[in-house]
């Protein structure tokens, strides 16, 4: 139909078209950057139908209801049907990685896997928590090879032998489901053996917390 033609077509050559207009007014920030990545053009922060529900700071961008929480300096307890909600926003979340992880290759862009993630979102009816968070202006956060985490999707190409964290967090019916996962670019013989090093020991780092998750341990023993 004509929706889903105008969608597939139509509104992808307008994203297009936006990126290849702020890239030609971009200008590199003055910084003390810490290695050969350089951040690209960013594009202007997209929007979320009404009919979706959202988080109290989808609009203002400041979360009340997180400063409420630790103000009160109380830990929930969470009853079974909440928990059932935070099973289904981690279930949902999980869903985005695997589309998001899915469009990894040499020569897309972060912001393309923000659209992607986005759109994914949208059609699972939840909201993408980063969106506005404390003005956050994206819908995942894309930290590649040096950025150590909450990087910013932009119009930078990913390379051969990069590495890129993909963090996801959704909302829905009240909660968030939040994760993340590191994606190599190209084959594993391009990646430097210092960025494998580093996925592998995250990974084993956090299996092996995982597999202390019972009744009645305490969170502290997950970081040691």
């Amino acid at each position: 139909n004509y929706r889903a033609h105008n969608s597939i077509v139509h509104v992808a050559e307008q994203e297009r078209l936006k990126r290849e207009q702020g890239l030609k007014t971009f200008r590199l920030p003055r910084f003390e950057y810490t290695g050969a990545l350089r951040p690209s053009y960013v594009t202007p922060m997209r929007t979320i139908p009404n009919t979706i529900g959202k988080p109290d700071y989808a609009s203002s961008g400041v979360p009340y209801s997180e400063v409420h929480a630790r103000n009160t300096k109380q830990i929930p307890i969470y009853t079974p049907s909440e928990i059932a909600g935070i099973r289904r926003a981690c279930a949902l979340g999980r869903e985005v990685l695997d589309i998001a992880g899915n469009t990894v290759r040499p020569g897309i862009t972060t912001e393309e896997i923000d659209l992607a993630v986005h759109n994914a979102c949208i059609a699972r009816k939840c909201y993408p928590s980063p969106l506005n968070y404390h003005n956050f202006p994206k819908s995942c956060c894309t930290s590649v090879n040096e950025v150590i985490c909450h990087g910013i999707p932009d119009c930078r190409p990913l390379e051969r032998g990069d590495i890129v964290n993909i963090d996801i967090t959704v909302y829905k019916d009240g909660f968030h489901g939040d994760l993340n996962e590191t994606f190599i670019v190209g084959d594993v013989a391009d990646i430097k053996p210092a960025y494998l090093e580093l996925i592998q020991s995250t990974y084993d780092a956090t299996m092996h917390a995982i597999n202390h998750v019972k009744p009645g341990v305490m969170c502290r023993k997950f970081g040691e």
